[in-house]
């Protein structure tokens, strides 16, 4: 049976998915900083995947968007963590259940230094919010507010190109988590 079209989907109903990637340059990690009112929070770059859109192709074009990254430049590629995502959030639509897929790249510092320093996200109202690329030493990750909230399994390898033998992550509830 489905819902009259006037009637909201369910929370959780609907699934995105969000391709980001951890850009590695030696032992920093790219992350976007964004600063609110109230908070300081950090994503990997990244973005949600277009519906019928390849992944790999998604994430391509998100990190071309928000770094300026040519991934084809990049070594590696690889699906490091998958996190399940069932937050409840503000706003008039209800949340989407969201697949956070985590990958993992390599670049060079001459790379690095042609990689963008800001991100512009696009707002519902046309605005734009800025995130600001920052170069973290991975292994103190642990304690920023990331989201996903990957910080202690980043700063838990042993090495950048450590090997991940599990990719699924805790997954990400309104029980472990308080919308920011």
């Amino acid at each position: 049976m489905t819902s009259p079209p006037d009637t909201p989907p369910a929370p959780f109903s609907r699934i995105k998915i969000r391709a980001g990637a951890l850009v590695f340059c030696g032992d920093d990690v790219a992350l976007i900083r964004r600063d609110r009112a109230e908070s300081t929070h950090y994503a990997p770059p990244g973005g949600n995947v277009e519906p019928g859109e390849d992944l790999d192709a998604g994430l391509a074009r998100e990190l071309a968007e928000g770094l300026g990254l040519d991934k084809a430049l990049a070594e590696g590629g690889d699906l490091l963590w998958v996190v399940d995502q069932r937050v409840t959030r503000p706003g008039p639509t209800p949340p989407p259940r969201k697949k956070h897929l985590v990958y993992r790249v390599h670049n060079s510092p001459h790379l690095r230094a042609q990689l963008a320093e800001q991100e512009l996200d696009e707002l519902p109202d046309g605005s734009h919010e800025v995130g600001v690329t920052e170069w973290i030493d991975y292994c103190k990750t642990a304690e920023l507010s990331i989201f996903p909230p990957i910080g202690p399994a980043l700063a838990a390898l042993a090495i950048p190109r450590a090997v991940v033998t599990d990719a699924a992550l805790e997954a990400v509830t309104d029980e472990n988590y308080t919308w920011v």
